[in-house]
């Protein structure tokens, strides 16, 4: 079974997990009974029957996870990441570094590659896995090198008239004084503002966090996906809770994502994202492979109906919709009678 770390609300996994293990290394003898029917003797719990219901429990589990909930899966230290995501995805990928300018920011990934049959660039954020890699990696908060390197990437990639999927998991943009010195808030706009309008299709996914302008500076895309247990807000919960309620605590973290409506169901809702893709029972850390197979399966769809398309109708596109967000209806204004009011 596996080993990695459990969440607090997965406790009837760990469990099942042990009763599992211990039916592994042997079933349990039932002596006979005298007087008592075989059909009525005690059920001996098997691998098979235990998985069963290990897959029932789970199932129920993640099928009403609160939005905090929601968030802290998408942390899970065994969740994949965007390099997981290559190394099952793509076929010959070659990795691209240094925004030629200032550096190389290893929480940003870019390279070229083969996703089904199509070549494109990847472009992902990077966590890291172990404690010295996410020191590397900034803990997935990309420099604005990372940013900047992202986009000469995208405009080679228009330049070979090859699609851009990009992998969206980070917390946020790097908030150190260093990365401010050197223009993240620029970097980011800039992002923004040439996504819009690259003349190739461009598709996203947002595999775990997707915080704020860190998330979007590279996510303006033709078609944005989710996976099920991830998130994308305009700022982290315990962020929110800090600044309404002072404070960043369980209580105040978890009122602060039900009122984010950070989910990918609530994104879908609004009209942020396209589509929520599903995760295997459990989660994507519990079966990388199921989820990177349902990933893949998506991002080929996207790509097949987006390279298909007119270059100034899919450009056109990727602005309206953009546009479309945040609209709002005003009611008309109330009409002034045209006659006198009798008091």
């Amino acid at each position: 079974m596996p080993s990695f770390y459990q969440l607090d609300f997965e406790r009837p996994i760990r469990e099942i997990e042990e009763r599992i293990a211990r039916a592994r290394s042997g079933p349990a003898e039932v002596p006979a009974l005298p007087g008592i029917e075989a059909a009525d003797m005690p059920r001996v719990e098997t691998p098979e029957s235990l998985l069963a219901d290990r897959e029932r429990i789970l199932g129920e589990l993640y099928a009403r996870l609160s939005p905090w909930n929601t968030v802290r899966v998408a942390r899970h230290p065994n969740r994949p990441q965007t390099r997981d995501y290559i190394g099952m995805i793509c076929r010959d990928f070659v990795e691209l570094h240094g925004d030629r300018r200032f550096g190389d920011d290893p929480a940003l990934v870019t390279g070229f590659g083969r996703i089904g049959q199509r070549k494109c660039l990847v472009v992902g954020h990077q966590k890291g896995k172990n404690t010295q890699e996410k020191i590397a990696c900034h803990f997935g908060c990309a420099h604005p090198e990372g940013y900047r390197k992202a986009l000469a990437k995208m405009k080679l990639a228009e330049k070979f008239h090859l699609p851009i999927v990009t992998l969206v998991d980070t917390p946020g943009a790097y908030p150190g004084v260093g990365a401010e010195q050197r223009g993240q808030a620029e970097a980011i706009a800039v992002n923004l503002l040439e996504m819009s309008r690259l003349r190739t299709p461009i598709v996203s996914v947002i595999i775990g966090e997707g915080g704020s302008g860190g998330a979007l500076g590279i996510a303006v895309a033709d078609r944005v996906g989710m996976l099920q247990f991830s998130w994308y807000s305009v700022i982290s919960p315990e962020g929110c809770a800090a600044i309404l309620w002072k404070q960043a605590n369980e209580q105040t973290n978890s009122a602060a994502a039900d009122a984010l409506r950070l989910t990918a169901r609530d994104n879908l809702e609004l009209g942020i994202i396209d589509a929520i893709i599903p995760e295997p029972v459990g989660a994507a850390h519990r079966d990388p492979m199921g989820a990177a197979s349902s990933l893949q399966s998506w991002i080929t769809d996207q790509l097949d109906s987006l390279c298909d398309l007119d270059l100034d109708r899919l450009v056109e596109g990727r602005y309206q919709r953009f546009r479309r967000m945040g609209q709002l209806a005003e009611s008309s204004p109330e009409v002034e009678p045209s006659g006198p009011v009798d008091a």
